[in-house]
């Protein structure tokens, strides 16, 4: 009867992990993508700016040039998501799901970087000058 017992147990503990929600796992996998800070130079043309930082938040035309401010959140490799989903999911499945009273507070701290620049163009729609204006 002992083995039956345990059995059971054994059973009903894979299935509660099973069913564990594990927010810290799926938190980790949604962390913003890590953008390309490379194409922050002069010469890059605003296309390709805008196909990697997304529509600016400001653009407007100051003595006939002009300014652009791109805001976005500086995020994650897909490595590095993929690699603390990984350690979540771990860590939850060993301690039982105690591991989320500390997983999910730490996936919402680290939720990357806010970051903000100015960019200017010549008149040929490519960047002649950046400047950062924000970073957290």
């Amino acid at each position: 009867m002992t083995n039956v017992l345990r059995t059971c147990t054994m059973l009903l503990l894979i299935a509660l992990i099973s069913t564990m929600s594990a927010c810290s796992v799926f938190m980790a996998a949604k962390q913003p993508e890590k953008k390309d800070l490379s194409l922050l130079k002069e010469g890059v043309s605003r296309a390709v700016l805008i196909s990697e930082f997304g529509a600016p938040v400001v653009s407007e035309y100051k003595d006939g040039k002009r300014y652009e401010i791109f805001k976005f959140v500086q995020g994650y490799s897909t490595g590095a998501k993929a690699g603390r989903a990984f350690l979540h999911g771990a860590a939850s499945i060993a301690t039982l799901g105690l591991w989320e009273l500390f997983g999910t507070p730490t996936e919402i701290t680290f939720n990357g970087d806010e970051m903000a620049f100015q960019v200017s163009y010549d008149e040929n729609d490519t960047v002649d000058e950046i400047a950062m204006i924000k970073k957290e």
